[in-house]
């Protein structure tokens, strides 16, 4: 049998482009190649002889080591995703594999693992977080992009706005995006929900009382008004203020005043006011339920936010997005989620939009230890206890079927209008027509060169 020189076989491991190491049974490194040198920082002579662990700390050593996963099995690793710690003491994210070496007689002698180093992946995805991003808010979707474009407008008036979303849309923190751009940053950011308080702490949270005012109000007490003087107030669910409250609000929006309970003269308020509500303040308008002068007070700017399910291409984003968010906050290694898992996020609903899918992920995040989300480490009814069902069921929950749901949603946004849906989705007419036929997606009869 032919026998390779070791000095052919180093040269040959130095000219591979991915860190490759080799081990004997006890763990202690017997090759270590000069792509290893670089992206551990540990020079080959310190490492050969050393037990792995102490020279390759990656986030999966300690418990799910996939190196003694494949010694005991005897089966190979593939590309999995891992955390290593470099001498400088940076986090590098890597690709994985792991196989078995065998003596020419078949018995095992070690192991061999390589991997890739994936910063330069990892960096153009943050600057890619970075272009779909303003502040917290995450979207490269059209209608997100025309939001991101519009904000720095409006944060350079001093207008009052109102944010009309569902809940979970993100309504504070697109007031908060606005006054970060604004003339009144350096001032204070100051949140009332106004729907969370009856209508007599509504009043006294907001405006403050002086002493004396009612029983046990020994010393004045200032409002919300008052803290964010020279800086911005948002009012959240401004529909659900009583009549009496509206008659108050519309006085601070008309005159910049106020009197705080107990108070015998007015007070100058300093403030941009922002609002935010669930509802169609036009239609309670109509309802007679919301004053007509205090609408138009409030709604010189309005700002609609969007369904999550109505900009489906964010997900993956807003999924990285909160994977980041949630290893900072734990202090975890975890690098992303499942095609299964993505494709099972694309189809749902989410009648909680972004809130709901940010608690899909931290429900996740207490399941998993490191590594990727699986389907396992969802809730129970987006899939993590129906893992072990038939193939069939995953069948349905695949990338092929994630295209599906985007064209037939942007379908639906068009009313049917190809032409329409296509522009938004970055593709061709005659692609979005033969993805549509080819996925079974039906069709309406006209093409889209007409719009009405």
């Amino acid at each position: 049998m032919y026998h390779q020189d070791p000095a052919v076989a180093q040269i040959i491991l130095d000219s591979v482009a991915d860190g490759v190491f080799t081990v004997d049974r006890e763990w202690r490194i017997t090759s270590f190649n000069l792509a290893a040198e670089r992206i551990t920082g540990v020079p080959r002579g310190e490492a050969q002889g050393r037990r792995c662990c102490d020279v390759f700390r990656a986030s999966i050593c300690e418990g799910q080591c996939a190196l003694k996963e494949t010694m005991e099995t005897g089966r190979p690793v593939v590309n999995r995703a891992v955390f290593a710690v470099n001498t400088r003491g940076e986090q590098v994210p890597l690709s994985i594999s792991t196989a078995l070496l065998r003596d020419p007689d078949g018995v095992v002698m070690g192991g061999v693992e390589t991997f890739r180093d994936l910063s330069q992946v990892e960096l153009l995805r943050k600057q890619l977080e970075r272009r779909y991003s303003l502040g917290d808010i995450i979207g490269r979707s059209r209608p997100m992009q025309e939001l991101f474009d519009i904000i720095p407008v409006i944060a350079a008036s001093d207008s009052t706005v109102v944010i009309q979303g569902d809940s979970g849309t993100g309504k504070e923190l697109v007031a908060r995006a606005i006054h970060n751009l604004s003339p009144r940053r350096k001032g204070p950011l100051v949140a009332l929900n106004c729907g969370a308080l009856p209508d007599t702490l509504l009043e006294s949270e907001l405006f403050g009382y002086r002493a004396g005012a009612f029983t046990d109000a020994r010393r004045d007490k200032p409002g919300r008004l008052a803290a964010a003087e020279g800086g911005t107030i948002f009012l959240d669910e401004i529909s659900d203020i009583s009549p009496a409250m509206q008659v108050r609000l519309l006085r601070v929006l008309q005159e910049r005043v106020y009197e705080p309970l107990g108070a015998v003269k007015p007070v100058k308020a300093d403030v941009r006011v922002i609002t935010a509500t669930h509802s169609d303040l036009a239609a309670l308008v109509e309802a007679g339920t919301f004053r007509k002068d205090l609408y138009f007070r409030v709604n010189v700017i309005r700002v609609d936010l969007p369904l999550l399910r109505d900009r489906r291409e964010d997900i993956p984003l807003l999924v990285e997005h909160f994977v980041s968010r949630f290893n900072r906050l734990q202090g975890k290694d975890v690098v992303g989620v499942s095609e299964e898992v993505m494709a099972t996020l694309m189809r749902h609903d989410y009648p909680g939009n972004v809130r709901e899918l940010e608690n899909i992920v931290e429900h996740a995040f207490v399941l998993v230890g490191s590594g990727v989300i699986e389907l396992e480490h969802l809730p129970p009814e987006h899939g993590g206890a129906r893992v072990t069902q038939a193939v069939d069921a995953r069948a349905a929950r695949t990338l092929r079927s994630m295209e599906g749901v985007l064209i037939s949603d942007a379908l639906r946004r068009h009313h049917g209008n190809r032409k329409a849906a296509a522009e938004e989705l970055g593709i061709h007419p005659s692609t979005l027509f033969r993805k549509a036929r080819a996925l079974g997606i039906p069709l309406p009869e006209h093409d889209g060169r007409f719009r009405s």
